[in-house]
Formats: C-alpha cells, sequence, structure tokens
C-alpha cells in the first residue's frame, strides 16, 4: 500500500474517470441515484423535443431552446458521473498497485508424512501447512507455527523496514503477498482462496464491497422524497397552466424540476461517501465497511491501551534523587559517567537528561565498562583512578554495598518507595561503598498527547485509558496525558465491561488492540481497529485494520470519520440552500408569463424567462465540479464542540449557499441573454 497520495487527480484517473463518467450513462447505473434518474428522464424528454418539439403540443420555434436545454442537462448528468468515477478512479488505483503483489505462485505445501510438494498457492485449502524459506513469498494469511524470520510487508503496509514474525505470542500472523527476507516459517493457511486479506483490500478499494452506511441511506431517503414531491409539484403545473390557456413549453417545466430537487448533493453524495474510505485508505488504514469510517465520525469515547499508545513503553530518566547527605552534582556526574558507554535506552535516557542539565564528563575517565547481565544484575564503570560506579535495582545495589562493608543510607528506601508509588522504576546508584541517591525511571507520555486529548475533549470525545498499573500509577499517567479517566489493573474482561457500560449509555464507543485477548473488546466497540502486527483473531474481531500498527492513529481516524460526516452535512446545506436562489431565478420568469406582477420577485433582475431558466440550469450544472476537490478532500475539521461547528457551517455552507447562486447566476445571464438574441430565440 501506498503512502497518502497527494494529488487529488493524477493523468491515469482522469482518463478512467471521463470514460466512467459515460458509462455511467446506463439507466440500470443511474436508477441507484434517484435524484439523477430523473434529471436522465428529462435530459431524455427534451432530448426527443429537440427533434419533434411539437410532440406534446409545442411550437416549432422552441426546437433550438430545447436542444440548449437537453446540452445542458446531459452536461449536468456528465459532471455528476465524472464526480463519482473521480472518487471510484483513486481507489482503483490504489487496488492496481495492490494487485502487483497478488501473482499466483508455486507454494511448498507440507504433507502429513512430513514429505514436501510444490503446488499452486491458489490452490490451498485452510489448515494447510507451508513452509516458506528465505526469499519466498507467503502465499497466504496465516499464522506461524514454527520458526522466526524478518518480513518485508511493503507491499501492504508500504512501510520498507521489515518486521518480526515468529511462532506463539501476539506476532505470529502474516500476510499472503508479503516476503520472507531470513531463515524459514511454518505456516498454517488460515484462509481460503479469494478470502485472503489482499483480496478483501483490493475489493474495499475498488469499492467493490462498499455499502451505504445508516446516515448516507437515510439522507438518500430525504432526497428520493424530496425529488418525488417535487415532482409532483411541476407535472401539476402542466394541468393548471393548460386550464388557464397557457401554453407552457415541457422544456420549461423539466427545467424547473431540475433546479427545484437537490442535485448537487444528489450528483455528490456517492462521491463523497467511497472518497471518505478512499482518505481513511490513504492514511494507511483499511475500513472493512463504510460504516466503521461514519461511526469514527459519532465517536462518543476512546478506549485506548496505556503502553505503546499513550506512554513509549520503555522507561526514560526523569529526575535524580540525592540521599541525605550527598551533594546532587556528586550524584549526576556518577549517573552520567556510568551510562556514557550503556547502549540500552534507559542508559542513553540518562545521558541525555544530565547533558540537559549541564552535566558533562569524558569518556577518557573510564577504564573498563560492565554491562548488565543477568548474573550481575547491574551496570556501571570501572574508572582509571580506580572508582567504581555502579547502578541497577534496590535489592541488587543494597546487597553489593553490603558485600563490600558499605553502609545503606537511612532515607534510599523511602525515595525508592516514593518513586515505585508514582509508576516508575528506581535506579540506584553507588560510588565505591557508598549509595549516593536513586534515577527516577518513567515510562513517558508520547509528546503532543494532552493537546490532542484537548482537542478530543472539545468535541465532546470523552477518553479512558487501560492499564494493568495499580491505580497510583495509572492516575499519575492520566494526569500527565490529560485523560478524561483510567481503569487500573485492568483485564481483558475489564476492558469490554468498560465498552458495554458507555454503550449502555447510547455511547459510540472506539478502541485499538492487537492480541487475541483484545478480539472480545474489538468485536464489542463500535469502531474496533486492530493493529496489522497483531493476531489474526485481533483483525477478524475489529472493523478497521491499521497497516503501520500504530496505536495512536486511532485520533487521526476520528478525525477522519468526523471529517466525512462534516462533509456531507456542509455539502447538503449548501445545495439545499442554492435551490431557494434558483427559485427567484426560475419561478418569477415562468409565472410572469401568466402574472406579469411576479416580475417583482425577479430580484436578480434576469433579461428574458429564457436567458433566466438557461442561467439556472447552466449554474445548476457547473457547481458540481467546482465542488468535487471539497466532496474529495473533504471540508477541513476543526475540534470545537458541535453547536459551533454547526452555526459555522450554516453561516459558510448555508448563507454562502444562498448567495453564490444569485451571483453565479446574474453574471450567467448576462452572456446567455445575448446568445438567445442572436439565435433568435
Amino acid at each position: 500500500m501506498s503512502k497518502k497520495q497527494n494529488k487529488l487527480i493524477t493523468k491515469e484517473i482522469l482518463s478512467t474517470a471521463i470514460k466512467g463518467a459515460f458509462f455511467k450513462f446506463d439507466p440500470r447505473f443511474m436508477i441507484k441515484n434517484p435524484t439523477m434518474f430523473i434529471v436522465e428522464i428529462g435530459f431524455v424528454i427534451t432530448l426527443i423535443l429537440s427533434f419533434f418539439p411539437s410532440l406534446f403540443g409545442g411550437d416549432n420555434q422552441e426546437r433550438i431552446y430545447n436542444i440548449l436545454i437537453t446540452l445542458i442537462l446531459f452536461v449536468t448528468l456528465l459532471f455528476a458521473n465524472f464526480a463519482e468515477s473521480i472518487a471510484e478512479g483513486r481507489g482503483k488505483a490504489q487496488a492496481a498497485t495492490l494487485k502487483q503483489s497478488k501473482k499466483d505462485f508455486k507454494a511448498r505445501l507440507i504433507k502429513n508424512d512430513g514429505s514436501e510438494e510444490m503446488l499452486s498457492a491458489s490452490k490451498l485449502k485452510i489448515g494447510d501447512i507451508v513452509l516458506v524459506r528465505a526469499g519466498e513469498l507467503i502465499p497466504n494469511d496465516g499464522e506461524v507455527i514454527e520458526g522466526a524470520a524478518s518480513v518485508d510487508e511493503s507491499a501492504i503496509t508500504g512501510e520498507s523496514a521489515p518486521v518480526m514474525r515468529e511462532a506463539g505470542g501476539d506476532f505470529s500472523s502474516v500476510t499472503g503477498g508479503t516476503t520472507v527476507l531470513t531463515d524459514f516459517l511454518k505456516i498454517k493457511i488460515l484462509v481460503g482462496a479469494g478470502e485472503s486479506f489482499l483480496d478483501k483490500m483490493i475489493n474495499l478499494v475498488e469499492g467493490a464491497a462498499r455499502q451505504k452506511t445508516p446516515n448516507e441511506i437515510a439522507l438518500n431517503i430525504l432526497l428520493i422524497v424530496l425529488s418525488l414531491s417535487f415532482l409532483i409539484v411541476v407535472v401539476s403545473l402542466y394541468p393548471f397552466m393548460q386550464f388557464l390557456n397557457v401554453n407552457l413549453p415541457i422544456s420549461w417545466l423539466i427545467a424547473l424540476l431540475v433546479c427545484l430537487i437537490p442535485t448537487t448533493i444528489g450528483g455528490l453524495l456517492s462521491a463523497i461517501g467511497i472518497a471518505g474510505m478512499d482518505r481513511v485508505t490513504c492514511f494507511n488504514v483499511i475500513a472493512l465497511s463504510g460504516k466503521a469510517v461514519e461511526n469514527c465520525g459519532d465517536v462518543d469515547t476512546m478506549i485506548l491501551d496505556k503502553t505503546g499508545t499513550i506512554t513509549f513503553g520503555n522507561r526514560l530518566a526523569n529526575e535524580f534523587y540525592e540521599v541525605q547527605g550527598v551533594n546532587k552534582d556528586q550524584l549526576i556526574n556518577a549517573c552520567l559517567l556510568s551510562s556514557l558507554k550503556d547502549e540500552t535506552p534507559e542508559g542513553k535516557s540518562i545521558v541525555v537528561l544530565a547533558n540537559k542539565m549541564g552535566y558533562h564528563c569524558d569518556q577518557k575517565e573510564i577504564q573498563d565498562a560492565i554491562d548488565f547481565s543477568a548474573q550481575n544484575r547491574m551496570s556501571g564503570v570501572n574508572l582509571k583512578d580506580g572508582t567504581q560506579i555502579r547502578k541497577g535495582a534496590f535489592d541488587t545495589i543494597k546487597t553489593y554495598i553490603d558485600k563490600m562493608g558499605g553502609k545503606i543510607p537511612s532515607d534510599l528506601e523511602t525515595k525508592v518507595m516514593q518513586i515505585s508509588n508514582l509508576g516508575g522504576t528506581p535506579l540506584v546508584v553507588s560510588q565505591n561503598k557508598e549509595i549516593l541517591g536513586v534515577i527516577y525511571l518513567k515510562d513517558t507520555v508520547k509528546p503532543g498527547l494532552k493537546e490532542r486529548f484537548a482537542k478530543l475533549r472539545k468535541m465532546g470525545i470523552k477518553t479512558l485509558m487501560c492499564t494493568g498499573d495499580n491505580p497510583l500509577t495509572a492516575a499519575t499517567i492520566a494526569k500527565e496525558a490529560g485523560l478524561d479517566g483510567f481503569i487500573a489493573e485492568c483485564k481483558p474482561e475489564d476492558k469490554i465491561e468498560a465498552i458495554k457500560k458507555e454503550q449502555a449509555e447510547g455511547k459510540i464507543v472506539a478502541m485499538t488492540g492487537d492480541g487475541t485477548n483484545d478480539a472480545p473488546a474489538l468485536a464489542q466497540a463500535d469502531v474496533g481497529i486492530a493493529m496489522n502486527s497483531g493476531t489474526a483473531a485481533a483483525k477478524e474481531a475489529a472493523n478497521m485494520i491499521d497497516l503501520d500498527s500504530n496505536p495512536t492513529k486511532i485520533l487521526e481516524i476520528v478525525e477522519i470519520g468526523k471529517g466525512l460526516l462534516i462533509t456531507r452535512g456542509s455539502l447538503t446545506t449548501f445545495s439545499m440552500a442554492n435551490d431557494i436562489a434558483k427559485y427567484f431565478a426560475i419561478l418569477p420568469a415562468m409565472f410572469s408569463v401568466v402574472l406579469p406582477q411576479m416580475q417583482i420577485l425577479n430580484i436578480m433582475h434576469l433579461q428574458t424567462p429564457q436567458s433566466a431558466i438557461l442561467s439556472a440550469l447552466i449554474f445548476n450544472a457547473i457547481i458540481i465540479p467546482l465542488l468535487i476537490p471539497i466532496a474529495m478532500r473533504g471540508v477541513k475539521f476543526r475540534a470545537i464542540k458541535s453547536e459551533m461547528l454547526l452555526l459555522r457551517n450554516l453561516g459558510i455552507y448555508g448563507i454562502g449557499g444562498v448567495i453564490a447562486p444569485f451571483i453565479g447566476i446574474k453574471i450567467i445571464d448576462i452572456p446567455t441573454a445575448w446568445l438567445l438574441r442572436i439565435l433568435g430565440v
């Protein structure tokens, strides 16, 4: 999977979209979008009237005008089809990249008697055992049952760095189409032909498996009801005008209908949904349904693991605590010297912290370094002047000092307990027979999370941390990260209970996980995001899979979901507001034929009824391609309360949707009226 695409439209996508726009004129396809299907019916009727203008009692002089309306309706349909084709084209471009990774090749099947048989990978069945050696492709999704190897998953994740896969634990899941780089793996196949993760990805990004979401279905129903209502109104006008002995051209009524029904959002609705899934896919996340993406926008509660999500998982130096009677400078210098040749993350963090505090030492003072081992359970250095500096666990250093005949400071145990109660790891430091103090190693909260959680809080989203730590440690981390709450000493079943409790209050819950023990909670959550590096059980239970295996990505995914809902709502508001302006363009023009007094409503001062109708139709057509970039990229998400967001969008897309047509139709009317005069219409 390639990383996020920056270009909205490439030459290949444009070429495919143009072809697709014409193919979508097929009524069997158009009927899936009732609003645009009504426009197509109107197009067919005006096309017939272009050849036979007197068919419904019209005048032969209307031929040219009918042709103009037909052309505008054709362009309207073309632009609506083009919008959807653009969205589909981006998905198909991604699918083409994925298909390059999916090739039929030979797999080494291990038979029951232990012998090997080479056969086509497409013939493998669930439960088959295959052997994959270095340089070979993994034939299908499965679980490692023997061996450990480095695997190149760039075909799926886009990341060039290989990952380790081994039997047992949470890193035993492998994906078909990835390459074993070292050693070998014996894999049990877990899916049948055509059901692999890669197959699912191809179907999803192509749009073949996209189903309309509940909100999208509800909006479709609203558009259908509005379209049918206006259809009834317009059809009723014809006999009414006949009763008044007014010969109103059929093409005028069709133009009125097209301008009244919500064609703008009708033409863009499908593209918005496809583009929403596309944005998630470009972010290296596979949504197993459109509903999952939409649910992200409705999330009320986020449940996150502590280690790897909120914290780095590596315990890094945070502070130096000297014992009574020891100078702090002496302690920090000793800590720094003992860590200069320590290649562990903890050792490096001690050097970084000391340097930040302005302390520096020369490695030339060091005679030799003592690395940490299971036997000595401490590390340190011997200096050239004979000084011995050691650091390690409290019990280890205490025993070491006792053997050397040293004295244990009276306040040492208090400081060790203080650090432990904060959820940190105390590392005791000694110099020769004397204990100097304690290093506070802390599981560091990832930078920027506090600000991001504050944004989520503004959006009304509650954040909960699940951790196996004791309540005091959990409270410390939760406060530092700016979380709304935590569940300490959390077991897998506690996560499920927490999710059910939130859902019982009518809330939408999202969570991440990667292990088999996370699978029940992922299945229970409304938005379950599994790590690609996790187990097959976790990926099966979730409805979204993060190919980069980055647990913090849940924050961005929620923003994408919010953006999808905001985009749909904003463009629907703009479309409805557009119709208000178009009423003032067409209705006064049409009814002024019967009632000259209606001309007072011609507030745009459009020149003739014919130019007014054409101008409104032209604006109705060209607004669709102008809105395609917004539909594809989405309306920019802002972390503000829903009430403020509603007011903001009403101001921009509501008022803007009313004003834009007044200006646009008036500008279009000037050359349109001039053209009609030349044509004698």
